[in-house]
């Protein structure tokens, strides 16, 4: 009989400590989902969304006010997306607030950056309400723009190169202008005549 007793004492203990962190997991989900408290939805449309998936976190000026309700796509070319927004934070959210989508830090999960808009917008937006969006730098377009960089630092190194080879080996007018000091004195002395010549001019036309 004892041990009976003691086999339903520790059944009903796990039962027991299972309901409790069933309970815990739903409200920590639904405070995450905003599932609890009052709160109000806002849309806005994308070429591309970038990675970003329902559920992810949605930011004013840093802080955690919402999450991604959901992502449609519209059309070939438009992507309409969803927000749940805490009810508190509406009065802050002018209706010239922009959307855009980063990522939480170098390698983290994609989130939804609501900006402000127009400094001088005081209306707040209402539930439901369409706001502008800002498109998102993607990676492939910024490693493309570093190999046309890299590519173009080549090009001008190889020509560098060249002209260095040109100015030490060449017989041009320019490697003779470096290297030859006779040749360089003849062109200084060349331009010093040349001016000397036009102040003459000067001072005839100036007295004519």
């Amino acid at each position: 009989m004892n041990k009976e007793s003691g086999f339903t004492w520790k059944l009903g203990m796990f039962v027991l400590i299972g309901l409790l962190l069933f309970v815990v997991t739903i409200y920590l989900v639904g405070k995450q989902n905003n599932l609890f408290g009052s709160t109000f939805r806002l849309k806005s449309h994308f070429k591309s969304v970038s990675g970003l998936k329902e559920g992810n976190s949605v930011r004013f000026s840093g802080i955690n006010i919402g999450s991604v309700d959901g992502i449609r796509l519209t059309s070939d070319t438009c992507v309409l997306v969803e927000l749940v927004i805490k009810k508190e934070f509406q009065e802050f959210i002018k209706s010239g607030a922009i959307a855009s989508i980063g990522s939480d830090g170098l390698v983290g999960d994609k989130i939804l950056t609501i900006s402000p808009g127009e400094v001088n917008n005081n209306k707040t937006v209402k539930d439901n309400e369409l706001i502008a969006s800002r498109g998102s730098v993607e990676m492939e377009d910024v490693m493309r723009s570093v190999k046309s960089s890299v590519e173009n630092a080549g090009v001008i190194t190889a020509q560098l190169a060249e002209f260095s080879y040109k100015m030490n080996n060449g017989n041009g007018v320019l490697s003779r202008l470096v290297t030859d000091e006779e040749f360089s004195n003849s062109i200084k002395t060349t331009l010093t005549n040349l001016q000397a010549s036009s102040n003459n001019f000067a001072r005839f036309t100036d007295k004519m």
